[in-house]
């Protein structure tokens, strides 16, 4: 199974979550169950005091796993999230923020992930996040017979 490319697991992202076409995030780098994604400045998505919302970060969170399993599923993964716990540790700032995300382990049935936020531009962390996702298996197709 060939590894797809960053435009091919940004392209997969887009359509499987239009909430990441219409926020406009792009996928930096994904490979080898890592994955880099940058949600650029967009004022609907800023909570009082000039700050990316939580919410935002968390969807981008979520984005960023995906996208870290399409690096390492040929572009084919249906697994859904299980939990994500969110740390806020600072604010983000008004944006662009990026999520670089890393799988932790993938198991049959679970893969646990992390994901480390900030603001581009920055090295300080201003959100950590773990997360699980459920392993959903593709389908069997029955014998005929």
């Amino acid at each position: 199974m060939s590894a797809p490319s960053r435009a091919a697991i940004e392209a997969i992202l887009h359509e499987g979550v239009p909430l990441a076409r219409l926020w406009g995030v792009e996928v930096l780098a994904a490979a080898e169950g890592r994955a880099t994604l940058r949600l650029p400045r967009r004022g609907d998505l800023l909570r009082p005091g000039n700050t990316v919302s939580g919410p935002a970060l968390m969807g981008l969170a979520d984005m960023a796993v995906w996208a870290a399993l399409l690096s390492v599923t040929g572009g084919k993964d249906e697994s859904v999230t299980s939990t994500l716990t969110a740390n806020f540790l600072r604010p983000v700032g008004p944006g662009p923020a990026l999520a670089e995300a890393r799988l932790v382990k993938r198991g049959r049935r679970m893969v646990f992930a992390e994901v480390l936020l900030r603001a581009e531009g920055s090295e300080e962390i201003a959100m950590h996040v773990t997360s699980t996702w459920a392993v959903i298996a593709p389908a069997r197709e029955k014998a005929h017979g």
